[in-house]
């Protein structure tokens, strides 16, 4: 997927894309519009970290640090804090919204099981593809990957396997996956870095991922958005522990893995484009949109926009919910 030029046609276009995959249309009102014209039901299923964590951490036993069901969270939209690392909503939420469903609830609320026909949440806050990273304060991508086949099954069980398989098959699974996996060694004093290369290291990451994204494939799954990852040396909370001078971003630490991710995350998914029939992605350029969003905050303020531009799927809510962790 082609780099936007601004944050705004980034994120416009990510959202139209991923609506592509909730069903083919040419613009987002077309989506909206034509999205259960077939009368076949479209569910969102939700891997990955802190970004699209919409409350599974409240039911682990953790840290404060990964977190979130007190107070300042969550005091604007739901006006009590739900587990989601936002004042507000996430954009797992608005793509949701933007689909025509209801908020995905997490894979481990009570009674979950019985509600899990618009999707299932299966983020975790702290979560990496690594199962070391944060190991047994998180649910890692690999845990996750097991509680959705948890649900597949269920899912065959109430739907038989012919329309489950078809369920599926419609179905488009997000993923924010990576952060932590190369944040945890400087917010832990980990030696691991010290024991591969920066390539080596960045392809263990990308390898859980290809392996989840495969395991979800052969069980139907056919339609994927993806997140790449964010300037990370810049996040203040590893500043404050590392030190840079002047407070400047560890460009030549995290930053520099993300780099390398992103670049392995774009291959990884145009070569499984190819090699899996019927594979389609749509794929974020966050690392880009938060480095405008830095570098001109004026321009990124949260503010009440107009008809044209929530047809193209972006809100001023969206747009600050976006920067959550920074």
């Amino acid at each position: 997927m082609a780099r936007s030029s601004s944050s705004f046609s980034s994120s416009s276009s990510f959202i139209l894309t991923l609506f592509m995959l909730f069903t083919p249309c040419f613009s987002l009102r077309e989506c909206r519009q034509r999205q259960f014209e077939d009368g076949g039901k479209v569910s969102l299923y939700i891997f990955g970290d802190s970004l699209f964590d919409s409350g599974n951490n409240n039911y682990i036993n953790t840290t404060t640090l990964d977190q979130a069901n007190f107070w300042p969270y969550g005091e604007t939209f739901f006006n009590f804090p739900t587990g989601r690392f936002s004042d507000g909503r996430l954009m797992s939420d608005f793509i949701a919204e933007y689909a025509k469903l209801a908020l995905i609830r997490p894979y481990l609320e009570p009674g979950m099981e019985q509600d899990d026909e618009n999707g299932v949440n299966f983020a975790s806050a702290g979560a990496g593809a690594l199962v070391e990273t944060f190991q047994g304060a998180v649910i890692n991508l690999s845990t996750q990957l097991r509680n959705y086949k948890k649900v597949v099954r269920r899912l065959r069980g109430k739907l038989g396997n012919g329309e489950a398989k078809l369920s599926l098959s419609r179905a488009v699974y997000l993923f924010s996956i990576g952060s932590n996996d190369y944040m945890s060694p400087f917010l832990t004093n980990s030696s691991i870095l010290t024991s591969y290369s920066d390539s080596n290291y960045v392809a263990m990451v990308i390898g859980n991922l290809t392996m989840t994204i495969k395991e979800v494939y052969i069980r139907g799954g056919r339609k994927f958005g993806f997140l790449n990852l964010g300037p990370l040396g810049c996040l203040p909370g590893l500043r404050i522990i590392q030190q840079p001078p002047n407070g400047s971003c560890l460009e030549e630490a995290a930053s520099t893995l993300a780099m390398l991710h992103n670049v392995a995350l774009s291959k990884l998914l145009s070569n499984l484009e190819t090699q899996l029939k019927g594979f389609r992605y749509a794929l974020y350029d966050f690392n880009t949109n938060l480095r405008q969003r830095m570098k001109h905050p004026p321009n990124m303020v949260s503010r009440k926009v107009n008809q044209h531009a929530v047809e193209q799927g972006v809100s001023g809510e969206h747009s600050a919910v976006v920067e959550k962790g920074l």
